[in-house]
């Protein structure tokens, strides 16, 4: 059998060393580099990978697809693990996965390989969609192997194998912790990061602006919808406006970075049971958290919305966990697709300081009655018509509080 094998390669130590360390057993490596938005020379990755050994490399970019097909379904959906994190590694790991196995096709390759760790969550992303979207084909996670293992013991053992090889390595002393980077957010995580009780440091932070260094100005903007998704956002202090999916999220980036807006500090419980602290910068993500939120309060149905958060909750922990190509997320997003028929309107937004705020919003769709609400107008709600409606709603409630003094007396409640 062929031992043809494509890497996902991002050009750091760990994927470097993998890539040299699979042609030493015999297999032709070609080297697969996702264009995701990190901030990256692509081009001296291309490079590197080759000088290193790859047959071949593939630089894919994935930006308008990672927008339209994973960042925006997800947000419609209010995606949000564990209430905090907006998922930015994990909505990545489906849309990389996916090419490359589309790429192992074109190759004629039996075999797909990645640099994760056995202990993490990517594993599990990358290998679930794989054997998702092709159920024939070979995972080599090295990682995972008692070959590599034994050859490997930590990161001291990476950094002398690159020396040997010849392999450059960034200097790493500045960061001793890990990062990833994409068109969603920046994480850090792992290395002096690990000891949740220890602050980060202010320059862990690469991406936002600090709060408190941020404009003393707030940037005033409108964003516009259509069935749940951002088709158009302006800016109200200079009249700039995105309309292109990917122009429209780097733009939300760019407002939010400048203004200090999604920064999280969190410890969260990975799928292999091991509990992880994580800091992510979230900018133009949270933004559109925020904006979405608002204009579903406008027009959405009060049952539908209840519906949909708690499969939101279920949507979350299924992105987190890697089972994006699964028969229960085509369920779920076509719920959701379905409850953001009508969600379309514009939402005014103030951004200052590290916050994002809706001020104002309106929709074609509106099920808001200014009339019927109001409490100074009477508007078609008879008053009165609320005293039957509490005393439904109390018949169980006086039922449960009957039994419960009857069964505690020394409540000292005179029946």
């Amino acid at each position: 059998m062929s031992m043809k094998t494509v890497l996902a390669y991002s050009g750091g130590l760990d994927t470097s060393v993998i890539l040299k360390w699979l042609i030493e057993q015999g297999r032709e490596v070609i080297a697969y580099v996702a264009d995701v938005g990190q901030d990256e020379d692509l081009e001296k990755v291309r490079a590197k990978a080759i000088q290193t050994g790859a047959s071949k490399v593939y630089v894919e970019d994935l930006k308008e697809e990672f927008v339209t097909d994973f960042i925006f379904p997800a947000f419609k959906g209010n995606a949000m693990y564990e209430g905090r994190y907006l998922l930015g590694t994990a909505l990545a790991r489906p849309l990389i996965a996916k090419r490359q196995i589309e790429i192992a096709a074109m190759e004629q390759a039996p075999w797909v390989a990645h640099g994760a760790t056995g202990k993490g969550n990517d594993q599990v992303r990358f290998e679930l969609s794989y054997y998702a979207l092709n159920p024939k084909i070979k995972v080599m996670s090295p990682w995972k192997t008692p070959e590599f293992l034994s050859r490997f013991q930590g990161r001291s053992d990476l950094l002398a194998y690159a020396s040997a090889h010849g392999i450059e390595v960034q200097a790493t002393s500045a960061k001793p912790y890990s990062e990833d980077d994409n068109l969603l957010h920046i994480s850090h995580e792992a290395g002096i990061l690990e000891d949740p009780g220890k602050p980060a440091a202010d320059d862990v932070y690469s991406r936002t602006t600090a709060p408190e260094k941020a404009p003393d100005r707030p940037t005033r903007i409108v964003m516009t919808f259509k069935d749940g998704v951002p088709v158009r956002v302006e800016n109200l202090e200079d009249g700039t406006e995105k309309v292109r999916p990917l122009e429209l999220f780097q733009y939300l980036n760019r407002l939010g970075e400048e203004n200090g807006i999604g920064r999280m500090d969190m410890v969260e419980n990975r799928f292999v049971g091991i509990k992880s602290r994580g800091i992510y910068e979230t900018p133009g993500g949270t933004i559109l958290h925020v904006a979405h939120r608002d204009i579903e309060s406008i027009a959405m149905d009060r049952e539908v919305m209840r519906l949909r958060d708690m499969l939101s909750a279920k949507l979350s922990e299924l992105v987190y966990y890697g089972f994006w190509f699964s028969p229960e997320m085509d369920f779920l997003m076509a719920a959701i697709d379905k409850s953001q028929e009508v969600i379309d309107g514009r939402v005014w937004l103030k951004l200052y300081k590290g916050t994002v705020y809706a001020t104002a919003r309106e929709s074609s769709s509106s099920l808001y009655d200014q009339e019927l609400s109001s409490m100074d107008i009477e508007g078609g709600f008879n008053q009165m018509d609320s005293a039957g409606f509490i005393k439904i709603n109390a018949i169980r409630l006086m039922a449960h509080n009957a039994i419960m003094r009857r069964k505690h007396k020394s409540w000292g409640i005179q029946e």
